[in-house]
């Protein structure tokens, strides 16, 4: 079975940086597409960063474009997610994501096609 571990949650204050952690098992990690995507109380879930299993391609969604940075290493089967200059309305429980298949790029409404997903981290920013 596929395992998705995240870890590096938290509290911070408003313009504070977290540094998120995804770790793999059970599937062959250099060949699946990663990705991190969020859900507050009461909200949809909403797709944040996706990275390719080669890592030429990522995506952000433009709430977080130029805060976030996705990486991966894939001698360690972790997906990564730094966060800086965090707003009050990133609180979220956080979660990552594989692609259902290989080789699977992260265009379009990637999320859909990603159902292996961790138990989540939770991420809370306060003013």
């Amino acid at each position: 079975d596929v395992q998705l571990v995240e870890s590096g949650g938290g509290s911070v204050q408003t313009g504070g940086s977290l540094n998120l952690s995804c770790t793999a098992a059970g599937l062959k990690f250099d060949a699946y597409a990663m990705g991190w995507f969020r859900q507050a109380p009461g909200k949809e879930r909403e797709a944040i960063s996706c990275i390719n299993y080669s890592t030429d391609f990522i995506q952000y969604t433009d709430s977080v474009q130029g805060r976030f940075t996705i990486s991966r290493d894939n001698s360690k089967n972790t997906v990564y997610l730094q966060m800086n200059k965090l707003k009050v309305e990133d609180t979220a429980m956080y979660y990552c994501a594989a692609s259902n298949g290989q080789y699977d790029a992260c265009t379009g409404s990637w999320l859909r096609r990603f159902d292996r997903r961790g138990q989540g981290t939770q991420v809370i920013v306060s003013s």
